[in-house]
């Protein structure tokens, strides 16, 4: 099950309280104060986990406690430190601080960002334990060397947290339902995306690695289809969109299975209003334009509509067939450029 929102209660431990005792042993008057200190409460920790690719784990529970700190005891005995607490979650994925409270407006109320955890291996600490307190015996100075009190432990960290995990990948790839997405990745990658003669197959982003030559390798997010008024809610796009925003390059698919030039510029067109009315900065990202699903026209009908289409909407356009093969190394070998262009 893939699932890329989460929303968890967490709580550090709280620290140990110290200990008031007097040492007490045959022969040894004025033994004077022996308390020792508690425990440091543990500290909740979220780790970036490369073999992650969904929040469902973490997102089973909705509390996660650390463990508290124990008290500190007679002769000078510290009480243990509560374990830490370490939540495995995607690399990828933003850490936010839930809001308090809920909102009757449309806008969605975005909390404090925590962190962003983008790097392998990557920790943070949301919730620090509470210090342990100091038992009497911290408190003896010459002027008072029999101190009767201590300090309580500090108190735990309660934080609700909103996990939100953005996939990292090189090659995003987007279009119209049936745009031919899931077979262009199936044909790139050992993924296997579902792929039926209906629309919305695609349910979740899938991710797949597509191996060149000279060990290189780019990883392909397929997005979910887009539809009109995808950004405002419409359809399954905008629960993904967001994913769009990790990706490097974009590669955006467009059915020849349109027919005639018209079709193809207003399905171009759709798409790219859908991902600038999302993210304006998704306009600006490099991008492949390719006419997908070749094999449906003759091969000159089809190199002659890829041309004029290039010249209604002003950019290049490459011409495939995920299930022939026609177009597909190069294809990856410009995908791969385009990468290492940006990377300058």
């Amino acid at each position: 099950m893939f699932v890329d929102q989460a929303e968890i209660l967490v709580r550090s431990g709280s620290g140990g309280d110290g200990c008031v005792s007097f040492r007490r042993e045959k022969y040894i008057p004025r033994g004077g104060p022996d308390g020792g200190d508690g425990g440091k409460g543990g500290d909740v920790v979220l780790v970036a986990d490369p073999q992650l690719t969904t929040l469902v784990d973490v997102g089973r529970r909705s509390f996660y406690g650390a463990e508290n700190g124990r008290s500190g005891g007679g002769a000078n005995r510290s009480g243990r430190a509560g374990n830490d607490l370490e939540l495995h979650v995607p690399m990828g994925t933003i850490v936010r601080e839930a809001p308090e409270e809920e909102t009757d407006s449309d806008r969605e109320v975005v909390g404090r960002t925590i962190a962003d955890l983008s790097v392998s291996e990557q920790r943070v600490v949301v919730a620090r334990g509470g210090k342990g307190g100091r038992g009497n015996k911290s408190f003896a100075t010459p002027t008072e060397q029999t101190p009767r009190h201590s300090e309580e432990g500090g108190p735990s960290v309660e934080l609700r947290l909103k996990l939100e995990l953005k996939l990292l990948a090189d090659v995003g790839l987007v279009g119209l339902p049936n745009a031919g997405k899931s077979t262009l990745l199936s044909r790139v990658s050992a993924a296997n995306p579902k792929i039926a003669a209906y629309p919305f197959t695609t349910l979740h982003p899938v991710l797949g690695i597509a191996e060149l030559s000279d060990m290189r390798r780019l990883v392909f997010a397929d997005i979910p289809g887009l539809i009109e008024g995808a950004h405002e809610g419409h359809g399954l796009g905008i629960d993904f969109l967001r994913h769009v925003e990790r990706t490097r390059v974009l590669v955006h698919l467009v059915s020849a299975e349109a027919g005639d030039l018209e079709s193809l510029v207003e399905n171009y067109e759709t798409i790219e209003g859908e991902l600038a009315g999302f993210n304006e900065a998704l306009s600006r990202k490099p991008r492949l334009i390719v006419l997908s699903k070749v094999d449906v026209l003759p091969a000159l009908e089809a190199e002659n509509l890829a041309t004029v289409f290039a010249d209604k909407i002003g950019f290049e356009v490459a011409r495939l067939s995920a299930v022939t093969g026609t177009g597909l190394p190069s294809l990856l070998n410009a995908v791969d450029r385009l990468i290492h262009w940006d990377d300058r």
